[in-house]
């Protein structure tokens, strides 16, 4: 994960438990039966749950898009290497044999002209 990810999963995490125990200090404080404000702090956390899921659903998802990205452009740029290693060994190898075709051929002929 890229370090802008972890800034923006950080940051929303931060967010997420601030705007939570903003939430639930309000009900804490606020004048109302007990019952009440409890049933309002797991309705508030349920909510956050989901909203937390949800987001990191999100992320999850985008991280995995970008890994496969990352990926096939990896794959992809290794087969290209790879392609031209190969390609430039056939050519080098091609003019080695040639040359040394032509450096054999000389010799016997400088060889025969010697007889």
């Amino acid at each position: 994960m890229s370090r802008k990810s972890n800034n923006t999963a950080g940051v929303l995490a931060g967010l997420l438990a601030g705007a939570a125990a903003g939430v639930i200090l309000g009900m804490l404080y606020a004048p109302e039966e007990g019952k009440e404000t409890r049933k309002k702090i797991k309705t508030k956390a349920n909510d956050f749950k989901d909203q937390a899921k949800s987001k990191y659903d999100e992320v999850s998802e985008k991280v995995k898009d970008q890994y496969g990205n990352i990926s096939s452009t990896f794959k992809e740029t290794a087969e290209n290497v790879a392609n031209t290693v190969k390609d430039g060994y056939d050519k080098y190898k091609d003019q080695i044999v040639s040359k040394t075709t032509d450096m054999v051929k000389n010799v016997e002929s400088e060889l025969n002209d010697l007889k």
